[in-house]
């Protein structure tokens, strides 16, 4: 798949927007105790079985995968990748400094979150970056095999929320399952090999005339 060219600061900008995007979208989800899928999923999983914070887990999650992309991506898609998982980590973790969440209902933190965090990825892949994780499994795929990244991360979210009902209660998982997928159908209609590449109108010939039937 070919991405558009983009200067570094366009990168570090848009990046930064996408983890604002995320960040609140896991904010939204944190204040209803909702889990979503991927890595972000993890370590919100993993908050509820440890004492350590979101960010934290969300970065320790991802190390492992950076190999993947480093070697069978690219460098600067990993790079931009430890951007965003480091700028999400961050946010995250001191967002209550900045907006704290008293009352927000279940079904609005549910498909808003999902919405942010999926907006926030579509703008991580169109500058080479993503969520880390899973989400690099993902575009590998799309990329080596063309298996949708957004099906595929269906799939692998219906996983990791099944297996929470292991540990929540049934009405969390339903509003969950919810988010992850308004989460995967925004990406798997709007993230498509090509959807990012610029049209150019050919130029007409000179010295052609166009013949209008109105005009005739």
């Amino acid at each position: 798949m070919q991405f558009p060219t983009h200067r570094f600061y366009e990168d570090i900008m848009a990046l930064f927007c996408a983890g604002v995007m995320v960040s609140l979208g896991v904010t939204l989800y944190s204040s209803n105790q909702l889990i979503t899928g991927g890595t972000a999923g993890l370590a919100l999983i993993g908050m509820h079985l440890t004492s350590l914070s979101f960010g934290v887990l969300f970065f320790i999650v991802n190390v492992p995968f950076y190999y993947i992309a480093w070697t069978k991506l690219s460098k600067r898609f990993t790079i931009n990748t430890f951007i965003s998982v480091s700028i999400i980590s961050v946010m995250t973790d001191y967002m209550p400094l900045f907006i704290h969440i008293d009352n927000v209902h279940p079904v609005f933190a549910a498909t808003v979150g999902g919405m942010l965090i999926g907006v926030g990825m579509l703008i991580m892949f169109r500058h080479k970056s993503s969520l880390g994780g899973l989400g690099i499994l993902a575009l590998y795929l799309q990329n080596k095999y063309s298996i949708r990244a957004g099906n595929f991360g269906l799939l692998i979210d219906t996983i990791i929320l099944s297996s929470s009902l292991l540990m929540f209660p049934i009405e969390v998982v339903l509003l969950s399952v919810m988010g992850a997928a308004m989460l995967n159908v925004l990406i798997a209609i709007n993230h498509k090999p090509g959807r990012y590449q610029a049209y150019v109108e050919p130029k007409k010939p000179k010295n052609t005339v166009i013949f209008n039937p109105e005009k005739a």
